[in-house]
């Protein structure tokens, strides 16, 4: 893939990222506050981030997940938190490149394993860092998380093993085997 090709999908995936992350921002606006928790988390974010990282390597991961928080955080609620949440998602995106080269294949199982791990790891780092930031004891902050972190897992098992699986296959150009995918 040429660089301008590379460069041009990187702007895709954080323009649309951005769009999504900013409708459903000012959708949970207007629902009830005890369904707040379960639908802020709904969201392409963390599913295009892995996209961009296992497709185009680990800094464009990087700068996909990063670039989406920033841009849809300032067309909403900006905060202390954007820098900090931006360097999480962009983790993401580093482990995707990473997995691309450990991993010579990418299947179902893969796909899956990954969703949950990095959402367990993103969720975590960002429960933590938001009780450091506004000073809050750690543990409770964690257990109030609980429905955010069951809602992230659930959206990015079923984003990561559908849409990413299939716009990964896309980009790289796969058969629809539907198994696996070779990415050598």
């Amino acid at each position: 893939m040429t660089n301008s090709k590379r460069i041009a999908l990187t702007a895709v995936l954080i323009a649309v990222g951005a769009l999504a992350r900013i409708s459903i921002g000012s959708f949970t606006m207007f629902v009830p506050t005890l369904l707040y928790a379960w639908l802020i988390p709904v969201g392409l974010t963390e599913t295009l981030t892995f996209i961009s990282g296992y497709t185009l390597g680990p800094v464009a991961g990087f700068v996909t997940g990063a670039s989406i928080i920033v841009i849809s955080d300032i067309a909403t609620i900006p905060g202390p938190w954007t820098p900090l949440i931006a360097v999480i998602i962009g983790v993401i995106g580093v482990f995707a490149g990473i997995t691309r080269k450990l991993i010579q294949q990418l299947d179902f199982r893969t796909i899956a394993l990954s969703s949950i791990l990095l959402t367990l790891m993103s969720e975590t780092l960002q429960n933590v860092t938001s009780a450091l930031l506004f000073n809050t004891p750690m543990i409770p902050y964690i257990i109030a998380g609980t429905p955010t972190m069951i809602a992230a897992l659930a959206n990015n098992f079923i984003l990561f093993t559908t849409v990413g699986l299939r716009v990964i296959r896309m980009i790289l150009g796969s058969g629809s085997n539907g198994n696996h995918y070779a990415t050598k």
